[in-house]
């Protein structure tokens, strides 16, 4: 699977820290359970990388809101 590719799955995802200092992403879908432990840095790291995706498609979806209408 792609990362543009849709798909069914529903999934729930929780943010948090955890005792030990790092940041976890607990990822749960379809009886698997996936804890991702991330040092602050890396964590921010991610949330760049999320805010960068963020914008671009938010800037997809401008671009695509209303169609120009044709000139006379």
């Amino acid at each position: 699977m792609g990362i543009d590719k849709q798909s069914d799955i529903a999934a729930n995802l929780q943010i948090g820290p955890t005792s030990l200092g790092m940041v976890r992403i607990y990822l749960e879908a379809e009886g698997l359970e996936l804890p991702l432990d991330f040092e602050p840095e890396e964590a921010e790291e991610i949330a760049d990388e999320l805010r960068a995706a963020a914008e671009a498609a938010r800037a997809m979806g401008t671009s695509k809101a209303a169609p120009k209408k044709p000139r006379k």
